[in-house]
């Protein structure tokens, strides 16, 4: 029964996060919102909803390896992701047409993830009002750097040429309008973060039922689990053609996932959570700051001579994926 209850709360997800997609592709194109600022912004925030349930309720039952592996795994899942439907439309070539601007947003995550990495590694139990001082750190770089890309201005590139046309194209199939579809988006990220409470609990079950070690299971099971909604909501974009509000989820999501690593410290009571947890999660740290790296480079990189060359970075995302999940498992 808890594998079926497992595959219901995955089939709601599913649904909800197209539907999320769907609402904020409508409020990019029909506002003056662009696709990267809501999907850095609107769509990472709601769909990152299952990872704030699940990490809360990690550190409530005094698992803390769940906590952070649902987070860090996440990160390198949603990687993952982006590097996938990457192959998938490589045809299209569509990461070409990529807005600068993600640099910034991937440049904070980068550094986000090596704050991550240094407190993992030093293990320093040093806390201020019981909230571990790696935390504070993490969470004033985080509000820095956002208040830092906030004044930065937005390089739209090729996406300011293509605009007009397909903006126009996109927003004529939608008949809502901008409020309508707020208050829709937001219904969706209800039932987002409703089931993904059922996904986590289904989850840790199903790693006592398996034997399988808490941060294996954090770190692949449940953060996979728990990124179907990026997961949905960048293949929705980017078959909308909307490249930025697709890389902009995923970038966004994952620096919004170092904020949880963050807050979830302010529930746990044994001191710093990042001191507390297995070292299998530095493998972690260690490949979702080599896959960011990957993933600026899609970015930076205009031109290719081939398909090949074009997908060589997404190649070696998927491939340094599965070499990181097998040394967390074999560390587990």
């Amino acid at each position: 029964m808890v594998f079926v209850w497992f595959i219901l709360a995955a089939a709601v997800t599913v649904y909800a996060a197209i539907k999320l997609s769907t609402y904020a592709d409508v409020i990019s194109t029909k506002s003056a919102m662009g696709g990267m600022l809501v999907g850095t912004l609107l769509l990472a925030g709601a769909t990152s909803l299952p990872e704030v349930t699940t990490s809360l309720s990690a550190v409530v039952i005094d698992n803390p390896d769940i906590a952070i592996g649902n987070m860090l795994g996440s990160n390198l899942f949603n990687l993952f992701i982006i590097a996938g439907f990457d192959l998938f439309f490589r045809k299209k070539r569509l990461f070409l047409d990529a807005s600068n601007s993600h640099l910034h947003t991937a440049s904070l995550g980068l550094l986000l993830t090596l704050l991550t990495l240094v407190a993992l590694y030093l293990r320093i139990d040093a806390t201020f009002l019981g909230i571990g001082i790696d935390a504070f750190i993490i969470a004033g770089a985080y509000v820095v750097g956002m208040i830092i890309i906030s004044k930065l201005p937005e390089n739209k590139g090729v996406e300011a040429a293509l605009a007009p046309e397909e903006e126009k194209e996109v927003a004529a199939g939608f008949s809502m309008t901008v409020k309508q579809a707020v208050i829709r988006f937001i219904i969706a990220a209800i039932v987002i973060m409703g089931a993904g409470t059922v996904l986590s609990i289904m989850g840790d079950q199903i790693a006592v039922i398996t034997g399988l070690g808490s941060s294996f299971v954090g770190s692949f099971l449940i953060a996979a689990t728990t990124s179907l909604p990026e997961a949905v909501a960048v293949f929705v974009a980017l078959r909308l053609k909307n490249v930025n509000l697709a890389l902009g989820s995923i970038l966004g999501s994952n620096i919004f996932n170092m904020l949880i690593i963050a807050g979830s410290d302010v529930f746990y009571r044994g001191g710093s959570i990042l001191s507390a947890v297995s070292d299998s999660h530095i493998f972690t740290a260690i490949g979702v700051t080599i896959l960011s790296i990957f993933v600026m480079f899609s970015v930076v990189k205009k031109k290719s001579r081939s398909t090949f060359t074009y997908i060589l970075p997404s190649l070696l995302i998927v491939m340094g994926y599965f070499v990181v999940s097998y040394l967390i498992f074999m560390g587990s």
